[in-house]
């Protein structure tokens, strides 16, 4: 039997997804791909994957998979509660932001996502799945994707590409990723003359919930009402992932990354790139504000955010043991700075 991760159970709404399917929006066909791509990118990191191999993101209550190989090496990360079932063991909780490396017949059961919409699950060599249109991501609206386009189901094999895990020990994330906090910044445009200029200012400086219709395709969002200058119907034009419409009624929807590809509603600003993953996280109850940025400044506020990824890989360590000696940093560490020649009558000159 090929090596795979069964679902026992597949909770409430888990995809497969990588980190997006470019290159098809004139066809109609958004990119889809994580939410959270920090998240993703991490997990990759952490079982030796690059870091945009196809994952699973976890919303609001996670599967439960049974390993049916003789071993694998997963990684979550998120606010996400793991539990290990090992046969002839008792329930053992696992911690995110690390990898750990399961056995044959391992249960692995995801718990709820709690303080984040979603989490990832990266596994060493990533699913042995046929992309579609160059992607692994699920678009679940018009079933594209892996098994069908559709969330995990009960019974669900999904192939991995090693027979086993990787050789060498578990890693970890230091500390879980830093995603900011504060307003999200956004570029105004392309279509801001289509509202008043209070409207400006009401955007800029109102505090909005996310209402209750919020989901991979976007988030309705509830506050003052944005007044436009004449109708809020334009031409349809294309979209974009963070584009802010603002419809007849005043209230704003952020668009996520199964959002249609083209609009008919003026757009009055877009969320930048470095915080998408933050609107991705978002919740219904969520509070959230705008600050508005220029183009140069987002571009930089980007590279920023590149280079903080890049620091947190290059921190990925071994998993310290509980209890015990960490040998490997006990012999990282300089613990003699110099040794006395006793030989020489004690002279205190060091020899190294």
């Amino acid at each position: 039997m090929a090596a795979c991760l069964t679902v026992v159970r597949p909770g409430l709404f888990a995809t497969i997804q990588d980190l997006g399917r470019f290159g098809f929006q004139e066809l109609g066909m958004p990119v889809a791909g994580a939410l959270d791509p920090v998240a993703l990118r991490l997990a990759n990191a952490l079982v030796g994957n690059p870091q945009g191999t196809a994952g699973l993101e976890i919303a609001l209550l996670g599967p439960a998979l049974r390993v049916d190989a003789p071993a694998v090496r997963i990684a979550a990360v998120g606010p996400l509660a793991l539990t290990l079932e090992r046969e002839g063991d008792a329930p053992q909780p696992l911690a995110p932001h690390r990898s750990h490396t399961l056995r044959q017949g391992d249960v692995l059961r995801l718990g709820a996502v709690d303080g984040a919409s979603v989490a990832c699950l990266a596994v060493a060599g990533g699913f042995a799945l046929a992309p579609v249109m160059g992607s692994l991501s699920t678009y679940v609206r018009a079933g594209i994707g892996p098994l069908g386009g559709r969330p995990l189901a009960e019974g669900d094999r999904l192939p991995l590409t090693r027979d086993s895990a990787p050789d060498g020990s578990d890693v970890e994330l230091p500390q879980p990723p830093d995603y900011g906090a504060g307003p999200l910044r956004v570029v105004f445009g392309p279509q801001e003359d289509r509202f008043t200029d209070a409207a400006i200012d009401t955007f800029l400086s109102a505090t909005y919930r996310v209402g209750k219709q919020a989901d991979r395709m976007g988030l309705r969002l509830e506050g003052p009402a944005l007044a436009h200058r004449g109708s809020a119907d334009i031409p349809s034009d294309g979209l974009v992932t963070g584009s802010i419409q603002v419809p007849g009624n005043g209230q704003p929807i952020l668009l996520l990354n199964d959002h249609q590809t083209a609009g008919g509603y003026a757009k009055i600003a877009t969320v930048i790139s470095a915080d998408l993953p933050r609107a991705g996280r978002l919740r219904p109850g969520d509070s959230l504000s705008f600050q508005a940025v220029t183009v140069e400044e987002a571009e930089a506020i980007r590279r920023r955010r590149e280079q903080a990824i890049a620091g947190w890989v290059r921190a990925i360590r071994p998993v310290r043991p509980t209890g015990g000696i960490d040998l490997e940093a006990l012999y990282a560490e300089n613990l003699i700075s110099g040794t006395v020649d006793i030989v020489n009558g004690g002279s205190d000159i060091p020899l190294l």
